[in-house]
């Protein structure tokens, strides 16, 4: 961690306690083995002690420490963003342990990148307590018919004695005074005694209570989307991305999956920046079921997913697969399949019917569509795949939306079946109802469980 500390000047000549709790982060054993995390919060903490937020951005953050080219997209590009969560669970646990005794605590607000310093509560509570003292209490000159009565000092923190020499003119706290102050010591010590009882009543009943508290299940779209929700690394969300041929002027033709890649590789007028809307409103919605839980994904378009990269998270795939080239490569639905009949009118394959099951899900109309919702085991073990493939791209939008509803999600869990908190793997089949494009309703229709 010395190699990739030392490009920070700031941080290793600076001699403030910041700066020496945020190398003892870095050593610790929650960062040391990941290296990028170390350099992200050793540059945002550089940031900070030069007094820099200007250089705290997404963009220069993206540029300096992941190596993207300036002017980079970041909306296409989530890294940082996701590192920025990974860090904060990091800082989180590393001072819920090792650093539960640290004076300072660091922490990466959401919504920016520049580190914010403050006193642990641990170190305010020790700092704030303190000895009450008990001052002498001087009387002034009395006269009366008091005079007579033989005095006694009250003791000070020098003697432990009574016994004071007195002379003659000497003014001291007499009996009643000595007496007055010794019931306020007492209640005092009273009150801190009930203080203390009623702490002990509450603790007491809120350990009662809490085993009697019934256990708050995860929803069923929680235990749904589980793998993909509480994985350590971001789910890869890939949308599909045909090609087209032509221009926006001249006009746009869709080149067929099926075309050989020489006659496409000789088209100098391919446009692949183009996607389906209800893999746009797909994605919304995704976006929002992910952030409502403090979970991340990282976007992409088909074509520029790498093998290498897929293996490693899991997928959620939206789009039919003739469109979405990287599910040509990766493991894929084995009961239902989405083919063209002779008019090229898609319609959805069952490879393997079970009772009262049709052998082929066709549309009758133009307000009627089928879609697959899919979850298979991934190319790694413990790595999951979601697929979500309308007929159309309305059928896909309509797939996400039942599979992120609360209705949605109970329905295919009920038919799936479950297993550590989350759905076996299977294959479905949605009919949905459209008006003018627009999805109206699904219905699950069909369910192989694996």
């Amino acid at each position: 961690m010395l190699s990739v500390s030392a490009s920070y000047e700031t941080l290793n000549t600076l001699d403030d306690p910041r700066a020496e709790l945020t190398h003892r982060i870095v050593a610790s054993s929650h960062l040391s083995g990941s290296p990028k995390l170390c350099e992200f919060f050793l540059y945002v903490v550089d940031c900070c002690l030069r007094e820099a937020p200007e250089d705290a951005t997404e963009q220069q953050i993206g540029v300096n420490v992941f190596h993207r080219i300036p002017g980079y997209n970041s909306s296409d590009d989530s890294i940082v963003r996701s590192q920025a969560r990974l860090l904060r669970l990091k800082l989180t646990a590393y001072f819920a342990r090792e650093g539960e005794h640290e004076p300072l605590v660091v922490e990466i607000p959401k919504g920016h990148y520049l580190p914010v310093f403050h006193p642990s509560e641990h170190h305010q509570s020790l700092s704030g307590s303190a000895t009450e003292v008990i001052e002498p209490i001087i009387l002034p000159p009395v006269s009366g018919h008091n005079d007579h009565l033989e005095a006694a000092a009250l003791p000070t923190p020098a003697t432990d004695s009574l016994e004071t020499e007195l002379h003659p003119g000497d003014h001291v706290v007499g009996i009643d005074a000595r007496f007055t102050m010794q019931r306020k010591v007492f209640r005092r010590s009273m009150s801190a005694l009930v203080a203390l009882f009623l702490l002990a009543v509450g603790l007491m009943a809120g350990i009662l209570l809490g085993r009697h508290r019934p256990t708050i299940r995860p929803t069923a779209v929680d235990r749904l989307w589980k793998p993909f929700l509480k994985s350590a690394e971001p789910a890869l969300v890939i949308y599909s991305n045909p090609i087209f041929s032509g221009t926006p002027d001249e006009g746009l033709k869709l080149v067929q999956p099926d075309t050989p890649e020489s006659q496409v590789a000789a088209n100098r007028t391919l446009d692949e920046t183009y996607t389906g809307t209800g893999e746009v409103v797909a994605a919304h919605i995704l976006s929002k079921l992910f952030d409502q839980r403090g979970s991340d994904f990282v976007l992409k378009r088909s074509r520029l997913v790498t093998w290498d990269e897929a293996k490693l998270r899991n997928l959620i795939f939206m789009g039919a697969p003739r469109q979405n080239g990287a599910l040509h490569d990766l493991p894929s639905t084995a009961d239902f399949t989405i083919n063209l009949n002779a008019q090229h009118t898609g319609y959805i394959a069952n490879l393997h019917p079970r009772t009262g099951e049709p052998a082929a899900f066709i549309p009758s109309s133009p307000n009627e569509e089928f879609a697959i919702v899919a979850m298979i085991p991934g190319i790694d073990s413990g790595r999951r795949i979601a697929v979500f493939a309308g007929l159309t791209t309305n059928g896909t939008q309509a797939a996400v939306e039942f599979a992120a509803s609360p209705h949605g999600a109970a329905a295919l869990l009920d038919k799936a079946g479950e297993a550590d908190g989350s759905a076996k793997p299977f294959e479905a089949v949605l009919h949905i109802s459209l008006s003018r494009g627009v999805p109206l309703k699904a219905d699950l229709i069909a369910l192989h469980s694996h």
